[in-house]
């Protein structure tokens, strides 16, 4: 068999997996290996948990570009967050959240904006040392959309491992519609200073599990429980750890990412504002078990959990000046896709800015 032959069965199976996925199973959500920096994205109860006025977010993801090309996975975000005081130490957080992502030599994407509402209620300590629960919520409307026009199909094999367009394939019904999307979450931290606090959360995502189908049929999107927390402590002057950890539950799949990070702070600062961070995390998913689907009319492909396989290493780094960060990080893929190409994996930009301004209170904040 030749090399061009090779490349087009690589090709159709991409997107005869692709489609199969799409159209009948309920599909994962997108996900950034910097979750620490993209924080209304991880949970709606963080917006506003901040220590200035106002927030400013943005996140890029590149994902199988050395197996798939331009057709690769990219997934990009954009978020704006405020604080709003209420009382003595309380505060409103309002904000909003945009966010794409698409694939393939079909377009296959998805676009989501949302609203997001938070109010943090302080449950203890005082002003440098506290503690506080903050509830939130959010509501967006999505988009998903495919080029149905440059499908290939597996009624159009030629048998002979080519593709013949000539042949009949498959009707896609709605390519093109739009959801409504509500979520949920809860968050407690701790401050016991300016270099030490942790923090714990929770988030309910996609509470009204809309239809995400792009045929007749209904295909509910999972709702997704999220576990997150963290924390930094300083272990030496001017050098702190900041672990992390996140786990996503959603229908049969399992997420789990957890690793730490060294702050380094640049120069002798009584306060840090000037810092490096160097990190690794380590990523396992769950496996999926595909079922057959049957022969009866609207028979469709199930997936259920089978068990915890490594997935990646997360390298990544951090360089935080004043008001801004900015962060790197690269996935080195771990599990058996590895064997599709050399450098498989993904690489993320992300780059917060904060406005501070002036506040005639402080509310000491977990730095995400």
């Amino acid at each position: 068999m030749n090399l061009s032959r090779i490349a087009t069965m690589r090709k159709l199976l991409y997107t005869i997996l692709g489609l199969g996925f799409s159209l009948a199973i309920s599909a994962q959500d997108i996900h950034f290996s910097q979750f620490y920096m993209s924080p209304l994205n991880l949970n709606p109860a963080m917006t506003g948990v901040m220590n200035c006025n106002t927030r400013m977010v943005a996140n890029y993801r590149n994902q199988w570009a050395s197996v798939l090309g331009s057709d690769a996975y990219n997934t990009y975000s954009v978020s704006y967050d405020q604080k709003i005081p209420v009382g003595r130490s309380d505060y409103f957080g309002i904000g909003g959240s945009f966010f794409g992502d698409v694939a393939g030599a079909t377009r296959f994407g998805t676009v989501l904006g949302r609203l997001s509402l938070a109010y943090s209620k302080k449950m203890g300590g005082y002003r440098k040392k506290s503690h506080y629960l903050s509830i939130g919520a959010d509501v967006g409307l999505g988009q998903r959309a495919i080029r149905g026009n440059v499908l290939k199909w597996p009624s159009q094999s030629d048998g002979q491992g080519g593709f013949d367009p000539n042949l009949p394939g498959g009707v896609i019904n709605n390519p093109d519609f739009l959801y409504g999307d509500i979520s949920a979450g809860l968050i407690w931290f701790s401050n016991i200073d300016d270099k030490t606090n942790w923090y714990m959360g929770l988030t309910m995502a996609h509470l009204n599990q809309p239809n995400i189908s792009f045929s007749n049929q209904i295909v509910s999107l999972y709702s997704r429980f999220t576990i997150h927390g963290g924390g930094m402590m300083e272990i030496a002057p001017g050098i702190s750890v900041i672990p992390n950890v996140v786990a996503m539950f959603q229908g049969p799949h399992r997420e789990y990412n957890l690793g730490s990070s060294l702050r380094f702070a640049i120069g002798n600062q009584r306060v840090v504002t000037q810092s490096w961070q160097l990190g690794l995390w380590y990523r396992l998913g769950s496996k999926a078990e595909y079922s057959v689907p049957s022969n009866e009319p609207g028979g469709q492909p199930t997936i259920e959990g089978g068990g915890l396989h490594s997935d990646a290493l997360i390298f990544a780094t951090r360089f935080d000046y004043e008001t801004y960060g900015l962060g790197f990080s690269y996935d080195y893929n771990i599990s058996k896709l590895q064997e599709g190409g050399s450098f498989n994996g993904a690489f993320e930009f992300s780059l917060v800015y904060y406005i501070c301004g002036s506040e005639k209170r402080a509310v000491y904040c977990p730095r995400f």
